[in-house]
């Protein structure tokens, strides 16, 4: 199949002013030659020199099917490091899969999803984590998720990976050549430089390995939970905080009984926002299902909002709250600060020792940017410098780092211990073999096919 001519459209579904058909392989130049002409009726594909563009007309024998401007790029110097067309159409629905069509017919495949990504990794003008940070590119959702994925984009990722490999390699090769010719080469003169090292690459795979927790923040987002009674305000501050009436606000308790979901961007991190039915004993089967499925959320948060109505007592449901917090990271939003307050922030303090409390009014707004800078404070370790340092945003590449580690400690173990040198290159085999892994050197067919079928089509 990788010997196959393939298309597939390149741009999102859905009309549009402009959509791209991308055809690759060794045929590309022949098949689109077949149904481009200039406006004097001309094939002129064939004739045409790497990276430029020409205008015509696609056609099905006699018939237009569409004006366009075909450009093509001459491997290696392409995305699939193969021969490219891409053929630019009017980005309607209809005449983009009847130009693709057209593709097809005169020779080419359908693509398969992410099969041009996976020529290029496997013609190789782009490593494996350089095509995993392509669909990271494409789903960032705001400026410092982007920059990351551009600097892994660029390298940053394949580059460490490649000199931690080559640092490990030279002292597998050297301990083999002590242990083959011991006679002229000593282990024991070199035992302080390899310890040495040893350290340096544990610790840089460590570091990683930390840079994985902001990294989930940066990809993925907060998921966070908006929990508390009925009518404590819950609904009105997802509408606050997302800049939109996504929730049904009323004064009746018990409004919302299904799970809403919004994601909200703070600065450069994003939150995965969901509010839930308000958490209280309740005979309504339908509000009661909303209940439980509140308290499931809440399992699975990275950080729980518990809003307190500050105009009413506290009571055994925020009590149950509470108790709900309970190794979660959470801030309490005491709500509704504009009207005459029933409940103290030291009430609070007094039921969650230690609590964030912020004061909020989904009326006037208050508490927002104090809240923003809470989050940011509870979650971001230290000040990412996004473009200068590499942060690990794939769970593929932090299991692997994890079994690298792993590998590294055992090594140091058995210096500790003084165990034979051939117990050292066991333990370095193993962590090159996982480093390997996450630029694609040592990985199995079933993995790359996995990983390029997670990708849209045309990509």
């Amino acid at each position: 199949m990788i010997n196959d001519t393939i298309a597939a459209i390149a741009t999102p579904a859905g009309n549009s002013g402009i959509g791209i058909i991308r055809v690759s392989g060794e045929d590309a130049k022949a098949v689109v030659d077949r149904i481009f002409v200039d406006p004097k009726n001309v094939h002129i594909l064939s004739s045409m020199e790497s990276h430029t563009i020409r205008y015509g007309f696609l056609l099905d024998g006699e018939d237009t099917v569409d004006e366009v401007m075909v450009s093509f790029f001459k491997g290696p110097k392409s995305f699939t490091a193969e021969d490219t067309v891409e053929i630019n159409c009017h980005g309607g629905a209809f005449v983009l899969n009847k130009a693709l069509e057209l593709v097809l017919k005169n020779g080419a495949r359908l693509a398969l999803p992410g099969e041009f990504t996976k020529r290029a990794f496997l013609n190789g003008r782009i490593d494996l984590s350089k095509a995993e940070a392509v669909m990271d590119v494409i789903a960032s959702d705001s400026e410092i998720s982007l920059k990351n994925s551009l600097f892994q984009l660029r390298g940053s990722v394949f580059l460490k990976i490649k000199e931690l490999r080559d640092d490990i390699l030279h002292e597998i090769a050297y301990i083999e050549s002590a242990l083959d010719d011991p006679e002229h080469i000593s282990f024991d003169d070199h035992k302080e430089e390899f310890e040495k090292k040893l350290n340096e690459s544990l610790n840089a795979v460590d570091e990683m390995i930390v840079s994985s927790d902001n990294g989930r923040i940066i990809k993925d987002g907060i998921r966070t939970v908006i929990a508390g009674k009925p009518n404590a305000g819950k609904s009105s501050l997802l509408n606050l905080f997302s800049g939109s009436d996504r929730a049904i606000v009323t004064d009746i308790a018990g409004t919302t009984r299904d799970i809403i979901e919004e994601r909200i961007k703070l600065d450069d991190i994003t939150l995965c926002l969901t509010d839930t039915a308000g958490i209280r004993q309740t005979d309504d089967p339908v509000e009661s299902i909303g209940v439980n499925r509140a308290r499931q959320y809440l399992d699975n948060a990275d950080l729980i909002l518990f809003v307190v109505d500050s105009s009413v007592a506290l009571d055994e449901n925020d009590l149950e709250i509470k108790d709900l917090l309970k190794g979660k990271k959470s801030i309490v939003l005491y709500n509704k600060s504009d009207l005459e307050p029933v409940v103290s922030i030291e009430d609070i303090r007094a039921l969650i020792p230690d609590a964030c409390v912020i004061r909020t009014s989904a009326l006037s707004g208050d508490g927002y940017e104090e809240f923003k800078n809470a989050v940011k404070d509870m979650f971001i370790k230290g000040n990412i410098d996004v473009g200068n340092e590499i942060i690990i945003t794939n769970l593929r590449h932090k299991e692997a780092l994890k079994e690298a580690s792993d590998s590294l400690k055992n090594v140091k173990d058995s210096l500790d211990n003084s165990l034979p040198e051939d117990f050292y290159t066991v333990d370095l085999m193993n962590a090159y073999l996982f480093l390997g892994s996450i630029i694609g050197e040592e990985v199995d067919d079933d993995l790359v096919n996995k990983i390029f079928s997670e990708f849209c089509m045309g990509k």
